[in-house]
């Protein structure tokens, strides 16, 4: 029982890779999540301007006017979208990790229950 076999040592080190991995995913989906929200809130607002309002655009650590509503409005839901499908990818992405995740737990217990037997 002292020592593990290079092969199940192996198994709990994938394991652990692929708890990782799932972490990274779940907080890279919240962050795109909370960006889309972000989206949604500002298309929001920007609908309820009226016509002849000034809007600015953030370009880096600057505010520029912007002219063009609807051109920003068509550009915030282009970005909306792409990041909807970065969600949806990184979704599948979790869903493939934790399948492999739960395959390789059900191994191990296996594993350690026959060499306690």
């Amino acid at each position: 029982m002292n020592d593990i076999s290079q092969e199940m040592q192996g198994k709990i080190m994938q394991f652990q890779q692929i708890q990782q991995q799932i972490q990274v995913i779940a907080q890279q989906k919240y962050q795109i999540d909370m960006q889309v929200t972000e989206i949604e809130k500002t298309v929001e607002e920007l609908s309820k301007l009226k016509k002849g309002a000034e809007i600015y655009k953030s370009v880096g650590t600057i505010l520029v006017k912007n002219n063009d509503k609807e051109g920003l409005l068509k550009e915030l839901e282009e970005k909306k979208e792409t990041l909807e499908i970065r969600v949806k990818t990184l979704g599948n992405q979790e869903k493939t990790l934790r399948e492999m995740h739960q395959n390789l737990q059900k191994e191990l217990t296996d594993a350690l229950q026959k060499e306690k037997a």
